[in-house]
């Protein structure tokens, strides 16, 4: 049973007109990156980046080299769009865009990290086995069909997604639609909308229909008397969050993702315009490494439906703490902001400095470390680091307010403990930060 169920055949042109979207997509996203001045602000102009913690080996490239490294990764894109050396330059371009992720958080962004795991995906896939410039060269590897498991992945590993994201919306302030009337607060000045935006039912419509959407959006594009209206509302949903929330090419991505939800007769009807042959066959074909690919999907799905649920084992809550908040599709789910003054004490002296953070970060970094305890413990290594090369021991001491969805700010580094000296544990919570009064 298991066996026909995975290695059944089916008919791959949604998989093969998906390459060509994903291709074009990425290539837009990396080119934009460029165009747009994003990499300038976030990988050249800042004076360092804060990694992932234990990913301090990776470094922006001097100079202009990053407008080039994100050039070169939109030639992957083009080469992932025309099938040509599919699985070196998916595995590259994948290489690539996984380095600068972890490189960098103050633009952390969940679909990154989406990204980041399709192209890991993405490798082992038969994605160039038709209309690429790799099956035009060698006919053996040409093929009309794909093993089920391709499809299954690919849809569980969205259904990971938007129910979790669903899930994380399940909390006092969204569902009273405090959180919705502070996002829509910052929008007020957009061209047409942002008047009605600020509408007091628009925050309840938003928030139930963001939930909703999430929860239901899978099992109401795979149910085939749901499937057009869950489509027709997906392009409402998805053109709605990139006018509004500017999130790079995440909707339209979504959208390409509809392709595994129809027909594939029809798919292939509709973009191969027939010139590809339909699989109509019933061939099931297990492969030697049949084991293998069951613990690999086996493995990597155990780890994407745990992680999400690690911040229920910190101690307080998330939305304060931080802690578990990445990798966790907790998608647009707080506003949360605050001030944090860094005081550098050293050690045999009375003196106490006052540091200008505007000299060491950027804009978009000075906003990020006042709510992020992370990146503040990183600014304080980085300050112990810089007075160690003087020949100077430091402490360094931490004040710092924060407040969550509008509520008043309050005390959020314990400001008597030298961040400085504090060792970074990912799995066990900071008694630095101080208790939260969210609950």
């Amino acid at each position: 049973m298991l066996n026909r169920w995975l290695f059944k055949q089916v008919d791959n042109s949604a998989l093969i007109v998906f390459r060509v979207f994903f291709g074009l997509l990425i290539t837009l996203e990396a080119w934009g990156s460029i165009w747009t001045g994003w990499v300038n602000r976030t990988l050249i102009e800042p004076e360092f980046t804060f990694n992932f913690i234990g990913f301090e080996f990776l470094q922006p490239l001097p100079g202009d080299a990053m407008l080039w490294y994100y050039g070169l990764m939109g030639v992957l894109g083009i080469f992932i769009m025309l099938g040509f050396k599919y699985r070196l330059s998916m595995f590259s371009f994948g290489l690539m865009w996984a380095s600068v992720y972890l490189m960098q958080k103050s633009s952390y962004n969940n679909h990154y990290y989406l990204l980041m795991l399709l192209c890991m995906i993405f490798v082992f896939l038969p994605m160039h086995r038709y209309f690429s410039i790799d099956a035009l060269r060698n006919k053996n590897l040409r093929s009309i069909s794909m093993p089920r498991w391709v499809w299954v992945v690919i849809v569980l590993q969205l259904w990971i997604v938007f129910a979790y994201a669903s899930i994380a919306k399940m909390y006092p302030d969204w569902l009273d639609g405090t959180l919705p009337a502070i996002l829509m607060k910052s929008k007020e000045d957009y061209w047409l909308v942002g008047e009605f935006l600020q509408q007091g039912w628009v925050r309840y419509a938003i928030a139930y229909f963001g939930l909703l959407f999430d929860l239901l959006i899978i099992p109401a594009l795979l149910w085939k008397k749901t499937r057009v209206p869950a489509f027709l509302a997906a392009i409402f949903f998805h053109l709605f969050n990139s006018f509004i929330f500017h999130i790079g090419i995440f909707p339209y991505l979504s959208l390409a993702f509809s392709l595994f939800f129809f027909p594939s007769e029809k798919i292939n009807k509709w973009f191969l315009f027939r010139r590809k042959p339909y699989y109509e066959g019933d061939e099931v074909i297990v492969p030697k490494y049949r084991n293998l690919i069951i613990f690999l999907i086996s493995g990597w799905f155990i780890i994407q439906i745990s992680l999400p649920l690690r911040h229920w084992f910190f101690k307080d809550n998330v939305l304060w703490t931080e802690e578990g908040h990445r990798l966790s599709w907790r998608m647009m789910l707080r506003s949360k902001g605050g001030r944090s003054t860094f005081k550098v004490v050293e050690k045999g002296a009375t003196d106490t400095i006052y540091v200008n953070k505007s000299d060491y970060l950027s804009r978009k970094q000075m906003h990020a470390i006042n709510s992020k305890p992370d990146m503040m413990w990183q600014f304080a290594q980085r300050l112990k680091e810089e007075y160690a090369n003087r020949g100077k021991e430091i402490e360094v001491y931490i004040d710092s307010r924060v407040r969550v969805n509008g509520r008043p700010s309050q005390q959020f580094i314990d400001p008597k403990v030298d961040m400085a000296a504090e060792k970074w544990q990912h799995f066990k919570h900071k008694d630095w930060i101080l208790p939260s009064k969210l609950d």
